[in-house]
């Protein structure tokens, strides 16, 4: 039996709907960033981006568990002297709770040019609608939500 490996041209990419209500950050960015990977498949190879196109939505309802909601800082550093600026997970889940699973995201992707190519496949909203319903996504379910 001979091993096929994807390539660019043979990878088949579909559209995947997260709901991430009551679910952990933490868990829907791992589930997530297999998604975006391709290690669902049984297509996947390390070296070609076999990854689905990811749209999650409701992010601002997603929770922290523990007291990481006050004990977790986001950090940047603008590149000066005394630039390092750090916002408490609590004020960026309120502000900014997309950009909070992109760099959930990101933090489990490779870090080389495949894995900015599979980030940019990921799609995040606050509210429950997006732009994308003409690629007719399907729902994918993630375990883990809190009650």
């Amino acid at each position: 039996m001979k091993t096929v490996m994807a390539n660019a041209q043979t990878v088949e990419r579909e559209w995947l709907l997260v709901d991430a209500a009551n679910i952990p950050l933490g868990r829907v960015a791992s589930q997530v960033a297999t998604l975006l990977a391709g290690k669902h498949k049984p297509s996947y190879t390390p070296h070609v981006d076999t990854g689905d196109y990811v749209i999650v939505i409701n992010t601002d309802k997603m929770v922290l568990t523990g007291n990481k909601a006050n004990d977790k800082y986001y950090y940047h550093h603008s590149g000066y002297p005394g630039g390092l600026k750090a916002v408490q997970y609590k004020d960026l889940m309120a502000k900014r709770s997309d950009f909070a699973l992109e760099v959930a995201v990101k933090g489990m992707l490779p870090k080389n040019s495949l894995g900015r190519k599979m980030l940019g496949k990921l799609h995040a909203y606050k509210g429950d609608t997006h732009p994308h319903a003409a690629q007719n996504p399907r729902k994918i379910e993630i375990d883990g939500e809190v009650k």
